[in-house]
């Protein structure tokens, strides 16, 4: 969805085609899985990177053992339907920032909306270790569980922010301060909309990463 912030004016469109993944064999990862070998994205990321996803998904299934953080439990599970699922969003994500904000994706501010787990929003910061992104989570727990795998993976480019979105969009230290917001299965497009673009810039994008079908928006 393209969405303009000044007169509310409204296009349809998606990235589907961009997030259909390719097969191909990749040499044996740390943890010794053979799906993890169809995985497209994950392949193309550096051998510190894979590490550092490894330690991710390793961490979040430990903690998920004695606190609700994602409803998968196993390893190839949460490699296919949440590491790979949020590595599909950086080329559309590439894609929409260069054609439609003019500007170089080389140095972006990202915030990930009800985080939740770190996803997308820990990935995203694996895979662009150039990018400044807040974790943006309303629940305590969860926060304590990020602070924690933050440290666990070693990425200075992450920043936590408990608080709920639809008031943090109102304080002048978040508002309309990032170059992208990003929101994955959080709320009804609408909902969204009203949680995520006021913390967007003017020129900046909204991503809305629902399924197979992520809807982009443009601020104006």
């Amino acid at each position: 969805m393209l969405l303009s912030t000044s007169n509310l004016q409204f296009s349809r469109w998606t990235f589907f085609k961009h997030l259909t993944p390719r097969k191909f064999k990749l040499a044996p990862p740390l943890c010794q899985h053979k799906s993890v070998a169809t995985l497209s994205h994950f392949g193309i990321l550096t051998s510190r990177q894979k590490d550092q996803i490894h330690l991710y998904v390793e961490t979040l299934l430990q903690w998920n053992k004695r606190m609700n953080l994602t409803a998968v439990r196993e390893v190839n599970e949460v490699m296919e339907r949440h590491v790979e699922d949020s590595l599909a969003i950086l080329p559309p994500l590439s894609d929409c920032y260069r054609s439609h904000c003019s500007a170089s994706c080389d140095k972006l501010s990202l915030v990930d909306v009800g985080t939740g787990a770190g996803l997308p929003g820990v990935v995203l910061a694996i895979a662009r270790p150039e990018w400044d992104v807040t974790l943006m989570e309303s629940m305590n727990k969860r926060c304590v569980f990020l602070e924690h795998v933050v440290g666990v993976i070693g990425s200075s480019n992450i920043k936590i922010v408990r608080g709920r979105a639809e008031s943090l969009g109102q304080n002048p230290c978040f508002r309309e301060q990032f170059d992208i917001a990003v929101a994955r299965a959080v709320a009804e497009m609408r909902i969204l909309a009203e949680y995520c673009l006021p913390l967007v810039r003017v020129g900046g994008l909204f991503i809305a990463a629902k399924g197979h079908d992520p809807e982009v928006c443009n601020s104006y």
